[in-house]
């Protein structure tokens, strides 16, 4: 439960994070149909796009990007996903 610093560091670990979450449902980070990315700074949505890749294999999931004031803790970086698991 630490903040990691720097925008790749956090963007890896939200996806760490995620991949774990799909994994105690018994699915996998490629049953993920839609990531919301909520981004501090939307110049990084690139960055995420090319770290997620090292992790989802295409066709990738549909994205929203958001730009927003602050997250918590401090944050750079959030992102939610809805998964289908069959």
């Amino acid at each position: 439960m630490q903040m990691v610093d720097g925008i790749d560091t956090q963007i890896r670990r939200v996806f760490e994070n995620l991949k774990a979450v799909a994994a105690a449902a018994g699915g996998s980070l490629d049953d993920t149909v839609k990531l919301t990315v909520y981004l501090t700074d939307l110049a990084h949505f690139a960055r995420v796009n090319e770290i997620m890749a090292t992790y989802l294999t295409q066709p990738y999931p549909a994205r929203a990007a958001i730009g927003v004031a602050s997250l918590p803790r401090g944050a750079l970086v959030e992102i939610d996903a809805i998964m289908h698991l069959e």
